[in-house]
């Protein structure tokens, strides 16, 4: 069993940044189960700590291996057989870590699957659930017991061998169980892509897929000796599953880590945990860095007594990177000592494990502020940065990870394009899945000829990659090209407004005209009070983007977001075209 409580005599301590005679190997592995038998063989592992930042449970890597490798044999024993599949609810818990593994020793294809934290509305998470239970197909399902009652109303009519907690398997027998030693190409997991609703689209991740992403990224933010890994990120998304669970595992990297839902209450116990263990690394999306920076505001400047001198990775990832938040950060933090040159642009999706691009570390962010008729134009035209509203500020994403390639696709006749030419972001690489499972027409609509068109419309600056907006959430608004981000980005920086409080959608009336839109979620419950926010939001949006929009006023919380946290623009847009979200009086 892992360390769970201190005593007097021997205080709980975490597990050391380094191993003293282990030599770091990058993820140079055939298969994940021969990286954590390396892993084990030191002294490295992850550490779970509480809301408030206190040590709770230490899990160095070669007790992850010793309970992973028995339960393993007992899930062999309860009939299991390779290729099967078992759904794991995905709570950043020791249980949840221990059956990934066992899956991997036994041939098993575990299914990290979302909680419901990181959803809205309990029939949207059963519905998630029902729904990625009837595509995956798994022979059992485990989780936190909390969580049970949903997930036998989720799975109910489905012809599963067992729903229960990760304790249960500890209670089965061992007898005429088997350890299975997979091959390279063979299936380590399914991650489904966190935007999957109606139609689940489970990503196939072979063991040399994983491991070669794995091992680019970590060469790519230079992960060597003295680095410290801290994650409040989920384990049921990819940047959580693979950043910082796999990736850090594969790399001997010592981890701490803060459940997502005690991040959200408490935010700065993100940073505190980066200053008192000295972390390195830690990626967040850009709400994770404007919560915290929001939240010190009001304090006196340096009352936090943090360090963050050390934090040389800051990455941002998971949604389009906001330069505006990145710099309020830094410049919140700046008397904590942290460096604006740690902020590290990435860009990644599941259908390539994770990781596509990353910038250099150390170096900081490369803004590019270009025309906002790029779209119509196809091509990044740069602008002076001067608060104009026809110009708009990008990130960018960094330059790709070693032995995969990307091009630059333009949308209408599929030419590579050049230098700050806007189309399709196409990949190609070891890493590139092998399909969707049971997903044949999906598969053959994103891989062709061994390149993934990942749906993102981005440009080269040089040899870095810019990634500006989703080509199928683009609106088309009297024959031109609007980025509906740019109408949130108006909407949320209004005052009283909160990033994710807008969703700019295309509606359909009945007699057929496309109309866009902008649901957007109202606190004020005063007819007079929405009627002006409903004025102001149409004359914001049209002075900024150009464009007259209707507005429809939404409950405060019923947009729905991913499971990373992002708007689900599509999601939204198809609740309220059904009903679940219904426009309030205005």
């Amino acid at each position: 069993m892992p360390q769970s409580a201190p005593s007097a005599s021997a205080p709980l301590r975490p597990t050391p940044t380094d191993n003293t005679a282990l030599p770091k190997i990058l993820a140079e592995f055939e298969t994940l189960p021969a990286a954590l038998d390396y892993a084990a063989k030191g002294d490295t592992g992850f550490n779970f700590y509480s809301a408030r930042g206190d040590l709770a449970t230490v899990l160095p890597f070669r007790e992850l291996r010793a309970r992973a490798v028995v339960h393993a044999v007992k899930l062999s024993a309860a009939g299991l057989k390779p290729g099967d599949r078992v759904a794991l609810l995905a709570a950043t818990t020791t249980g949840f870590l221990v059956h990934f593994f066992a899956c991997q020793y036994a041939g098993i294809i575990p299914v990290p699957m979302p909680l419901p934290t990181a959803f809205g509305r309990r029939e949207g998470y059963i519905a998630q659930i029902r729904n990625q239970v009837q595509s995956a197909t798994p022979r059992m399902i485990f989780g936190p017991p909390d969580y049970l009652p949903l997930i036998q109303e989720a799975a109910a009519g489905c012809e599963l061998a067992h729903i229960g907690t990760y304790d249960d398997v500890a209670a089965w027998t061992e007898s005429n169980g088997k350890l299975h030693t997979p091959r390279a190409n063979d299936l380590s997991y399914i991650q489904y892509s966190s935007g999957s609703t109606r139609f689940p689209t489970g990503v196939c991740v072979t063991h040399d897929s994983l491991l070669k992403n794995c091992s680019a990224m970590s060469y790519a933010v230079e992960n060597f000796a003295g680095q410290r890994a801290v994650s409040w990120l989920p384990f049921f998304h990819d940047m959580g599953l693979v950043g910082f669970m796999l990736a850090v595992l594969t790399s001997q990297t010592s981890t701490d880590y803060l459940a997502t839902e005690d991040f959200a209450r408490r935010p700065l116990t993100w940073l505190r945990l980066m200053s008192e263990n000295q972390g390195t690394m830690s990626f967040s999306p850009s709400f994770g860095y404007e919560l915290c920076a929001r939240r010190v505001q009001t304090m006196p400047e340096g009352s936090l007594g943090l360090d963050l001198s050390r934090w040389r990775i800051a990455g941002i990832g998971g949604e389009m990177i906001k330069p505006q938040v990145m710099k309020l950060f830094a410049e919140t933090f700046k008397p904590y000592g942290m460096s604006e040159k740690a902020f590290n642009g990435s860009y990644g999706l599941a259908e390539c494990v994770l990781g596509v691009s990353f910038s250099r570390p150390m170096v900081g962010m490369t803004l590019d502020h270009i025309a906002k008729d790029g779209l119509a134009t196809h091509q990044a035209t740069p602008v002076p940065n001067d608060g104009s509203p026809t110009g708009r500020t990008f990130v960018g994403c960094g330059e790709v990870i070693k032995g995969h390639k990307v091009e630059i696709r333009d949308v209408d006749d599929g030419r590579v394009l050049g230098q700050r030419e806007i189309g399709r972001v196409y990949v190609a690489g070891p890493s590139v899945m092998t399909g969707y499972y049971n997903n044949p027409d999906a598969t053959a609509d994103a891989v062709n000829g061994g390149w993934l068109d990942t749906g993102d419309l981005g440009y080269w600056l040089g040899a870095e990659l810019f990634i500006v907006g989703r080509a199928k959430d683009m609106m088309i608004v009297n024959g031109r090209n609007v980025w509906p981000q740019d109408i949130e980005w108006t909407v949320e920086h209004m005052d009283g407004m909160r990033s994710g409080d807008s969703a700019a959608i295309v509606l359909v009336d009945a007699q057929g005209v496309e109309k866009p839109t902008i649901l957007v979620q109202c606190r004020p419950g005063n007819i007079e009070e929405r009627g002006k926010l409903i004025a102001d939001v149409k004359a914001r949006v049209q002075e900024a983007v150009g464009i007259v929009c209707d507005v429809v006023l939404v409950a405060p919380r019923s947009l729905p977001k991913t499971t990373s946290g992002k708007l689900a623009r599509g999601k939204a847009k198809t609740m309220f075209e059904v009903g679940e979200i219904t426009a309030l009086d205005g």
